[in-house]
């Protein structure tokens, strides 16, 4: 499954690859790959293929969980398509408490106490998908893990997660894509190298 999801992710270019002319993130981070997974909602085998992927990787890693969370706006979607396969409620969390009205930061029905799966469209560093998870527990959720469609599987995240003591899994993956990239000659084998150290090291690309 995370090869077909990598292999998707590159046909569709929700995933772009330039290891020799670097995208800029917003944070200054140069970067050889730039992810947009929000293309996939627009593609209904590819979406139903990440669904059904999330399904599977829920009941594997989660368990029953009570409710499907969408980490807003990229999860969201995907969330939705998830809760309705398993036929469970879903919510969204907002990534602040909104300005007005009831102030919420989470939107739809959760209880005291139950427990919550939240899906994310991608995780880099991991800070903004565990402000998510503060919002479900200040709301009184038990958060049972964040599942997410792609990671640049970058150390800082792992160090994140363990701090905030919460899961993370995910369908597909950096070192999953690349062999597909070259394979599918979306960069050369020579690229492969430049490509794996960035991951080491991002902030020295």
């Amino acid at each position: 499954m995370g090869d077909k999801i990598a292999k998707a992710l590159l046909d569709i270019q929700a995933v772009a690859l330039k290891p020799h002319d670097p995208f800029i993130w917003s944070s200054g981070l140069r970067s050889p790959i730039y992810c947009d997974n929000r293309l996939t909602i627009s593609y209904p085998e590819i979406r139903d293929m990440i669904a059904d992927g999330f399904v599977e990787l829920i009941k594997e890693q989660f368990g029953d969980v009570d409710v499907i969370a969408g980490a807003a706006t990229g999860g969201v979607p995907h969330a939705a398509w998830v809760a309705q396969k398993l036929g469970k409620p879903m919510i969204y969390v907002r990534s602040s408490a909104k300005k007005h009205g009831t102030g919420n930061m989470v939107e739809g029905v959760l209880r005291e106490g139950q427990t919550v799966v939240i899906i994310e469209d991608l995780i880099s560093t991991g800070g903004s998908s565990l402000n998510v998870v503060e919002g479900v527990r200040q709301a009184g959720g038990t958060v049972a893990g964040v599942a997410a469609i792609f990671s640049y599987e970058f150390q800082k995240a792992v160090e994140n997660f363990q701090a905030a003591d919460c899961k993370f899994a995910t369908l597909s993956s950096y070192s999953k894509l690349l062999p597909i990239a070259v394979q599918e000659n979306y960069v050369t084998a020579d690229d492969l190298e430049l490509l794996r150290k960035w991951k080491d090291a991002p902030d020295q690309f």
